[in-house]
């Protein structure tokens, strides 16, 4: 399945990853809600206001590395100029995942709150299950080094994409289940070299299509999962 977001350091240096998804993966970490936490947000993928836009997307798993549908996502966050809206739902919104464990979410990049480095609040919560609070970060911020609630294993993969900026999270939630049965390989539709069942390693190139792709993070290839179907995995080389 999708490793969790990763990213290298400007500096070139590795950053510390986030662990992979595997079987007895550990679910991500929480954090501190903090005190701008309002309840009851609008239903909504998209939080509109100025700023420089972000796309967050990923999937969300369970601790077999299975994408868990219909997990409700909480998002909030800081305005341009590092404002929480109390009054209103400036900046908020919930979503849940698709059938495929997946999530989009559209926004702006936050704002710098006094004595935090830049980073979204995001709850998690499958049916029935218990609710993670976490937050999520960007990589490069200098104020990383100083924030003392930052931790590498939430940063985002975060890339600039035109005048707007496109992120990457995955989430592995407590929640059991059974390892995924490996589907027998087969051919892509309309010939490659992609396969279902094949282990993927970042950077791994592949054909799909008439086009070809290179892999952005490990993960073991799913019908669904076609890469022209899922950008946070495959890239058009």
């Amino acid at each position: 399945m999708p490793a969790l977001a990763r990213q290298t350091a400007e500096t070139g240096g590795p950053l510390t990853p986030t662990p992979y998804c595997d079987d007895g993966d550990d679910p991500t970490i929480p954090q501190t809600e903090g005190p701008y936490f309002k309840p009851n947000s609008p239903q909504r993928t998209v939080l509109p206001g100025a700023g420089t836009p972000l796309t967050v997307s990923g999937y969300v798993f369970g601790l077999a590395c299975q994408p868990l549908a219909n997990v409700l996502l909480d998002f909030w966050q800081a305005d341009n100029s590092g404002a929480y809206d109390n009054i209103t739902y400036n900046f908020r919104g919930h979503q849940y995942t698709n059938a495929q464990g997946a999530f989009k979410l559209t926004t702006i990049v936050p704002g710098l709150y006094p004595g935090r480095t830049r980073h979204l609040h995001v709850k998690a919560q499958a049916p029935g299950r218990p609710i993670l609070t976490t937050q999520l970060y960007f990589p490069g911020e200098p104020r990383n080094n100083t924030d003392t609630i930052f931790d590498p294993r939430l940063l985002m993969t975060v890339r600039t994409v035109g005048t707007g900026r496109e992120a990457t999270f995955d989430f592995v939630l407590n929640v059991p289940g059974v390892p995924p049965t490996d589907p027998p390989t087969s051919p892509p539709p309309g010939g490659g070299t992609w396969q279902v069942g094949v282990t993927y390693q970042a950077g791994d190139r592949v054909t799909y299509g008439g086009a070809a792709y290179r892999c952005l993070q490990g993960h073991q290839a799913q019908a669904g999962w076609e890469p022209p179907n899922v950008p946070a995995l495959w890239q058009r080389a």
